[in-house]
Formats: structure tokens, C-alpha cells, sequence
């Protein structure tokens, strides 16, 4: 995220942000010394209190996204799209449902609204095509499933799913992957589905910036989009799915993070389940969403220490820009961003939907 003289803007707005993060904490701690306001807060991570008794955590990409740079009418597209997400997920677990089955519904919501980069909105290729992503894992006994590379699934995080629970394999790729979702029915789609003037023109500037710099190894917001989601059912399990379409004007079968466990997803009822979002190299460096359970299980942060500690300080400090949504075993919830804003939400049970767009707005709590 670099201006027209090399100035680094996404860096100085991690600078700023980490301070406001140090100062916030400061201020809940007094504030929570004088008061209890837990009861108001459904899925608050305050140590000894209990959190939701199920929900939903959604989020729908990370980056700069700022008030500027968004229409009236493209921000209340968001947030209709975010609360159907989060509706979606909600019915199920308050109908007794799984969190599997909920995370699966949130992200096919998500996966079906062009608005994102994934399913139909997902970005170009350097060749003008679209490779996607999707990777889901069950917190129960760590079973999980992802697909990379993937070119005419209507919604990859089904055919993740289907790698988890009808294979022996943790990952497929490419052609041998929509084979085998061909097999049971997996929905497939014309390359012209995924086709929107948005990321066709996306791609369009992508080739202009590579031109005028001779390089494409450019910081900028190309992989803004990627939707993802995590949730505790009734019975107290975990479940962590996400997807994505990648990098505008990748090339040579790029691969991020969102396929690799441990990295984009990741759930164990034993702490926590993790979905994220962001330049996907840096997330697999820092195995992001693993390190934030690790944290929980290894130095008993709460969810939200672990959160912060992992995309505030050691993600950051690498250079990478990004959020986390997370949901822990309690039933706490955390939204983490170091960029401008993360379109995300949650609807946890005692609660209502939230959606956010912008850092500021907080986490609903």
C-alpha cells in the first residue's frame, strides 16, 4: 500500500493503529476495574466470565478500506450481504445445528455476492482467469479439507468440505480436485460466471502499474475480499471455513494461505477457530491462525491477548497487513484487523447481528 512518492501508507496506519490498540486496552482495564458491564457484551472475552452459548463470526476481507473510497450505496451493499451471512450461519446453530453447517452456510452467502474475492466475485489472473481457494476445518477431531486452484466450482468451500468428509486427503488442487467434486455432484460453472466489470478493470490497473514500474511485486489491495467464517454450535464444537479467489494478476499457480491449515484456517476445540484474511504470504510465514490457538493452549492468553498479540505485533512486525475473526471454545469472539478496516460481523446467541466495515467502528461489544 504504497502513495505516488513511495510513502508506505499502510504502514504508517499500523504504527497508528497499534498505539490506539495499547491505548484501548489501557482504558478497558480501568474501565472494567470500576465496572461490570460483561452482561451487556454476549461473547465478551473477559477473563472468568462465560461467553456465548453459540454463534457466528464472519469477516469478508481486510485492507484499506476507508470512508473515502466507498460509496453510500456500496457500503450499505456490504453490510445487507454481511447480515444475510450472518443470518444464515445464526439459523442454523439456533435450530441445534453444527458449526460445520454454519460456517459452510455464512461462507456460501458470501460466495455467491459478487461483491467479494471469492465464488463469483473472485479476482483475474495475469491471464485473465480465475483461480480460487477454500479451505474448512472441524475443531471435533481436527479433520479438515481445502482446495487450491480450483476454475469452474460455483462455491468452493463445498467442495473443501467434501475433501474433508469423502477422502483420506487433506488438500486437493486444480483439475483432479473439480474431478472429484464432479463425482458427488459439486455444483461447476462456466468461466464467464465469474466474470464482473469490477475485477476485470481491477486486473486492467493491475497491468498498467506493472508497466510503469517494471515490477509486479507491488504491496497494494489486491487480495481485499476473501470471506470467511467461524463458529461454536449448542454442544460447545468449533468450526473454521474460508475462501477466496487470491491476488489480482497472480501468476504461476500462486498459492495463499486460505488452503493451508494452520495459516487462512484453523479450529480445535481445545482453544479456539480461526479464519483470515490479508497478503496471504506473510500468514503462512507466521502460521497465523494456528499461533493464535497455540497462544491460548501454551500461555493461556484469552482469545482476544492472542488475537492482538499475533496480528498487532508479530504479524505486523514481518510486514504483513491483515485481520482475524476467532471464536474460542467458551463461546468468546475477537475481530482483529491492522489495516483501515475489515468488512466483518458477528450475531452471537443473547445477541443481535453486528457488521462493521471501518477500524473504528469497533467490535460491537
Amino acid at each position: 500500500m504504497f502513495g505516488r512518492e513511495g510513502h508506505d501508507v499502510g504502514s504508517d496506519w499500523l504504527r497508528r493503529a497499534r498505539i490506539s490498540v495499547l491505548l484501548v486496552g489501557l482504558s478497558v482495564f480501568v474501565i472494567v476495574g470500576c465496572e461490570d458491564n460483561s452482561a451487556d457484551a454476549p461473547g465478551t472475552t473477559t477473563a472468568g466470565e462465560p461467553g456465548a452459548e453459540f454463534g457466528l463470526v464472519i469477516h469478508g476481507g481486510a485492507g484499506t478500506i476507508t470512508r473515502e473510497s466507498m460509496t453510500s450505496e456500496l457500503e450499505e451493499g456490504y453490510r445487507r450481504s454481511l447480515e444475510a451471512a450472518l443470518e444464515a450461519g445464526y439459523a442454523i446453530l439456533e435450530d441445534g445445528g453444527s458449526a460445520m453447517d454454519a460456517v459452510i452456510a455464512a461462507v456460501m452467502v458470501m460466495e455467491d455476492d459478487s461483491l467479494y474475492n471469492a465464488g463469483r466475485g473472485a479476482v483475474f489472473t495475469s491471464e485473465g482467469t480465475n483461480e480460487l481457494d477454500a479451505a474448512v476445518m472441524d475443531g471435533v477431531d481436527r479433520n479438515a479439507g481445502a482446495v487450491a486452484g480450483v476454475t469452474r466450482v460455483r462455491n468452493p468451500i463445498e467442495l473443501a468440505r467434501l475433501v474433508m468428509d469423502e477422502s483420506p486427503h487433506v488438500m486437493m488442487a486444480g483439475e483432479g480436485a473439480e474431478v472429484f467434486g464432479e463425482q458427488f455432484g459439486i455444483a461447476q460453472v462456466d468461466a464467464d460466471y465469474y466474470y464482473t466489470e469490477r475485477r476485470w478493470e481491477a486486473l486492467e490497473r493491475a497491468r498498467e502499474d506493472e508497466e510503469i514500474t517494471l515490477s509486479w511485486h507491488l504491496e497494494d489491495d489486491r487480495m481485499i475480499g476473501t470471506v470467511g467464517a467461524v463458529a461454536r454450535d449448542r454442544d460447545g464444537n468449533l468450526a473454521a471455513a474460508t475462501s477466496t479467489g487470491g491476488m489480482t494478476n497472480k501468476r504461476f499457480g500462486r498459492v495463499g494461505d486460505v488452503p493451508v491449515i494452520g495459516a487462512g484456517t484453523y479450529a480445535s476445540n481445545e482453544s479456539c477457530a480461526v479464519s483470515a484474511t490479508g497478503h496471504g504470504e506473510y500468514f503462512i510465514r507466521n502460521v497465523v491462525s494456528r499461533e493464535v490457538c497455540a497462544r491460548m493452549e501454551h500461555r493461556g492468553e484469552s482469545l482476544q491477548e492472542a488475537a492482538e498479540a499475533v496480528v498487532m505485533v508479530q504479524l505486523a512486525d514481518h510486514g504483513g497487513t491483515g485481520g482475524v475473526v476467532a471464536v474460542d471454545r467458551d463461546g468468546h469472539f475477537s475481530m482483529v484487523m491492522n489495516t483501515p478496516g475489515m468488512y466483518r460481523g458477528h450475531y452471537m446467541a443473547g445477541g443481535t447481528p453486528f457488521t462493521a466495515i471501518y477500524a473504528d467502528e469497533g467490535d460491537g461489544r
